[in-house]
């Protein structure tokens, strides 16, 4: 068994597209970010190569490399779960938060775990999703920007 665990911030900018956990999100501003910035994907994706021992996705995804720009995550999420089936990792669980003070994620968080599992081919069962507020404090509560941690088990089918 592995643990690894992510983390990752994005500021709030004007003239882009809210996406978290893969979710189109209707707000008045979006993530700044050299790919679409999809927050709670990269720290999940942190969290498993962190878990296999294979850095980070700054590594793997530099943005320095215009091949990632303006990349949707779930498509370099699916990257990361193509080297868990090479490494022979299978995902035991997954929790991850957002940290937001606006939007609301309520009505979004039911849509991204089942896309996040469909993605890691794993049941939704094995995926867990909450957000949560800092009660106005710090950049998060400001509406500065979104944060997101996660963190993952996964299994070494090769030494079961």
């Amino acid at each position: 068994m592995k643990i690894g665990i992510g983390y990752d911030v994005h500021a709030l900018v004007e003239n882009r597209k809210l996406i978290i956990g893969g979710v189109h999100i209707p707000y008045e501003k979006g993530l700044e970010g050299h790919s679409d910035a999809d927050v709670l994907i990269h720290a999940i994706m942190d969290s498993l190569l962190g878990a296999m021992g294979l850095g980070d996705i700054g590594h793997l995804f530099p943005d320095s490399d215009n091949k990632y720009k303006d990349a949707d995550s779930r498509i370099l999420l699916k990257e990361v779960f193509n080297l868990m089936k090479i490494n022979n990792y299978e995902l035991e669980n997954l929790d991850a938060v957002i940290i937001a003070q606006r939007p609301k994620m309520m009505n979004y968080i039911e849509e991204m775990k089942i896309r996040i599992a469909q993605d890691l081919e794993t049941d939704i069962s094995n995926i867990n999703i909450k957000a949560t507020t800092t009660e106005h404090l710090g950049f998060e509560g400001r509406g500065e920007g979104i944060a997101a941690q996660s963190v993952c088990l996964l299994a070494n089918k090769e030494k079961q």
